[in-house]
This record gives structure tokens, C-alpha cells and sequence, in this order.
């Protein structure tokens, strides 16, 4: 009798990314998104107390100005996706490489846009604005904010290809230093000064120029080719293309929502203003966790382990929903006091009551959303991303438009965003599960 074949060794499971490893890559991150809106909350502050005028320009004018990070989002995202599977596949110098193609593509747009909000601040203004005190304030802050472009653009390719090496310290310290600085000058450039609502567009320029410095001083120390290579940002502008498009559909959301509440009344537009600045710094910080999986999901698939990805999918979609509901609480035990930070005026703090329910109950939700954004994006699933975000903004807008025809206020805008964030979650669910998107390589093909 032949003796019995040895067993053939059982492969190992996939060990998916550690709770631990998960939070040393999301808290840096946390600090570096939570950064901003900290910020354009004490700004929304400092100006409300100017008066439901000033507030309101901030509003009209921020949501114009969202272009700026909208395309910084999109370079730091496109660089994340192709230089983390470069990082992943031994490759540091080309993933450095990609953050240069990335830093010229944020010069360009950053002068580009300069030099178009001079002429067409005052007429975006009035397109989307009711209030003629409202748009020439906002076209005003408008014109100052705009000189920090290039360095809010450049900050975005910066923190693109930090992330995708997993230097996510240095990126913190970049943004912290420069957002304390803006938020001791606003009140300073506001009060007494007296700059006003001017003085609040200063103090953002001022700290977007610091930050932008700060990251092309450390590609700089890179030793890597600083030249511009027409190939490789051909890639990137084709990676990118799918973003820009999900970017113009996420603005084409906020700009109707603005004009909307812009229509309801001046109230109901600082409502909004606050009740949006809010929601983007839960937003931006819940997606701390969707940076984490940027990196580890790319830097999986470039080594060639979709298993490893996967489970790490699935470990990241636990943390996404776990930080939500943390959000959640949080908000719901500050409720009592946040009007009061915000603003005197009685009439805001009225229409304010039809936002907070959905702001609360939307947390968990966005929770999930995000962190399956930042797998999605690591994995270089991008044309995903783009038709879900444009099926998903199709399917809310409706409530938003006919808030004008029927008269739901606030509450028809912000029911929209809740079918919107809905629909998002159920397509991200879904591409989640079928596994498609888990393609291996150094580049996805």
C-alpha cells in the first residue's frame, strides 16, 4: 500500500490592514482634513456676528469658491490612486514623481483661476444670488479669497503623494501651522482692522499660501526630477478626468442648493451656510478614514494581494460606520449651544431647527459612504466613482429644484442630500460586494 500523498499546505487568509495600522494612517489624516472646516467654522463665526448680510455673502461666495478645493481634491485623489500602487510595488521615486506632474497641474489650474474670478466674480455672484448686497459682498470676499488658489491646489497635490508613501505626519504639521495662523488673523483682519468680511477672504489667502509653501519645499528635498513629464501627467489628466467630472457634479449639487436657499430667504441662506459648513467638517474628518484606505487598498493591489484588499475593505467599512455614529453623538450633544456660535439672529437660528434632523441622522450613513470612497479611490476605480456620484446627485437634485415650486425650504433642500447620500451608499455597497474593483498591478489597466 503506497503511503498517502502529503497534504498540500493550506494558504494563510488574507490579513487585512490592523485596527492599529488603520488609525496611525487616519489620525494624521483627521487632523489634516478637520484643519479646514475648523477653520471655515470660526471663520462663519467671526463673520456672523457681522450680520445676516455678511454671513450670507460668505455663503454665496464659499460655495463658489468650493471649485478650488473640489480640483484640489481631485489632484490629491488622482495622486493617491497612481502613486500608492507605485509605492506598493517597490517604486517610492515613482510615486515622488507622480506628486510632481501633480504640483505643475495645481499651479496651472491655481493661475487660471485667479485670473478668471477677477472678471467673473460679480456675475457668478448675481447668477446665483437674490440679494444684491448679498452678491456684491460675496463677489467681493471672492476676489481676495482667490489669490490662495495655486497654494490650496498645490497643498492638495502635496498631500496626494505623501499619502500614497503613508507620510501623513508631515502633511499634519503642514496644514495645522498654517490654519492657526488664519484663525488668529480673521477675527484680527475683521474686527480691528476692519477689513470686514474683506478680512476673512485675507486670513484664508494668507494661510493657503503658507501651506502650499511648506509642501513644494518638501517635493523639493525629494530626489526626484522636478522637470515637467508630459507622459505621465497625460496619465494623470486622463486618471483625473473621472474625478473632475464627479467634482463638477458634487458642485453642480451645492451651487443649486445655494441658489435655492438664496431664494427662500436671507435667513434661510445662513441656515444653510452653517448648517453645510458643518456637515463638510464631518464630512472631511469621516473621510480620515477613507485616506487610510487610499493608501493601504492602492498599496495592496500595486504588490499584488486583492484578498488582503478585501478584507481590509471590510475592516474600513466597520471603522467608517463605528467614527459615524461617534459623529453622531457629538453632534447631538452640542446641539443645545451651536446656533449661539454661529449667529444672533433669531431668524437663523429658526430656520436652523429644519436642518439639524438631517444633519444628525445622515452622520452614520456618511460614515460608511466615505470610507468606501477612500477603498474605491485606492483601488483606481474611478470611473465607479464617477457614475455613481452623477446617479446619485440625479436622483436628489429633484427635491432641491421643486423646493422652489412647492415651497419646502430648507427641508426639501436637505432632503435631497439625504436621497443622495442614500443612493450613494447603496451603489457603494454594491460594487463593494461583486469584488470588481480589486484589479492588481503597479497600474490598473
Amino acid at each position: 500500500m503506497s503511503p498517502a500523498a502529503p497534504a498540500e499546505p493550506v494558504p494563510a487568509p488574507p490579513r487585512p490592514a490592523s485596527y492599529r495600522r488603520i488609525a496611525s494612517l487616519a489620525i494624521p489624516a483627521l487632523v489634516v482634513l478637520a484643519a479646514e472646516p475648523i477653520y471655515l467654522l470660526i471663520d462663519t463665526a467671526v463673520v456672523g456676528h457681522l450680520g445676516a448680510v455678511p454671513l450670507a455673502g460668505l455663503a454665496l461666495g464659499g460655495v463658489i469658491m468650493g471649485l478650488a478645493p473640489l480640483i484640489g481634491a481631485v489632484l490629491a485623489y488622482g495622486t493617491t490612486a497612481r502613486a500608492s500602487r507605485r509605492f506598493g510595488a517597490g517604486d517610492r521615486a515613482g510615486a515622488v514623481a507622480e506628486g510632481v506632474q501633480g504640483t505643475w497641474l495645481a499651479l496651472a489650474a491655481g493661475l487660471v483661476m485667479i485670473g478668471a474670478f477677477q472678471f467673473l466674480a460679480g456675475p457668478i455672484a448675481g447668477l446665483m444670488g437674490d440679494d444684491p448686497a448679498v452678491e456684491a459682498a460675496a463677489a467681493q470676499w471672492l476676489r481676495v479669497a482667490v489669490l490662495g488658489a495655486p497654494f490650496l491646489l498645490v497643498a492638495g497635490a502635496g498631500q496626494g503623494w505623501m499619502r500614497a508613501v503613508q507620510d501623513v505626519k508631515r502633511p499634519m504639521w503642514f496644514v495645522s501651522i498654517s490654519f492657526v495662523l488664519s484663525a488668529i488673523l480673521a477675527p484680527i483682519l475683521v474686527y480691528p482692522v476692519g477689513l470686514g468680511l474683506v478680512g476673512s477672504a485675507w486670513a484664508n489667502a494668507v494661510a493657503q499660501a503658507l501651506s502650499g509653501t511648506l509642501f513644494l519645499l518638501a517635493l523639493r528635498r525629494e530626489r526626484v526630477s522636478l522637470a515637467v513629464d508630459w507622459p505621465l501627467m497625460s496619465k494623470q489628466l486622463v486618471a483625473n478626468g473621472d474625478l473632475i467630472v464627479r467634482g463638477v457634479a458634487f458642485q453642480v449639487s451645492s451651487f443649486s442648493a445655494a441658489a435655492v436657499a438664496a431664494r427662500v430667504g436671507t435667513a434661510a441662506l445662513g441656515a444653510h451656510q452653517i448648517g453645510m459648513q458643518l456637515w463638510f467638517f464631518a464630512a472631511l474628518a469621516l473621510d480620515a478614514v477613507a485616506i487610510a484606505g487610499q493608501a493601504l487598498i492602492g498599496a495592496d493591489l500595486g504588490a499584488g494581494r486583492p484578498e488582503a484588499a478585501k478584507a481590509s475593505a471590510k475592516r474600513l467599512t466597520v471603522v467608517g460606520l463605528g467614527y459615524g455614529g461617534v459623529f453622531l453623538l457629538t453632534v447631538l450633544v452640542s446641539l443645545p449651544v451651536l446656533p449661539g456660535l454661529f449667529t444672533k439672529d433669531a431668524g437663523v437660528h429658526e430656520q436652523l431647527g429644519y436642518v439639524w434632523p438631517w444633519l444628525v441622522l445622515l452622520l452614520p450613513v456618511a460614515g460608511v459612504v466615505f470610507a468606501l470612497d477612500g477603498v474605491l479611490i485606492g483601488a483606481g476605480d474611478l470611473k465607479f466613482m464617477r457614475n455613481m456620484t452623477v446617479i446619485a446627485i440625479a436622483s436628489g437634485l429633484p427635491f432641491t429644484w421643486l423646493t422652489l415650486l412647492f415651497g419646502w425650504g430648507l427641508t426639501g433642500i436637505w432632503a435631497g442630500t439625504a436621497v443622495f447620500m442614500l443612493v450613494r451608499l447603496g451603489l457603494i455597497l454594491w460594487r463593494l460586494r461583486s469584488g470588481g474593483w480589486a484589479v492588481t498591478g503597479a497600474e490598473r489597466v
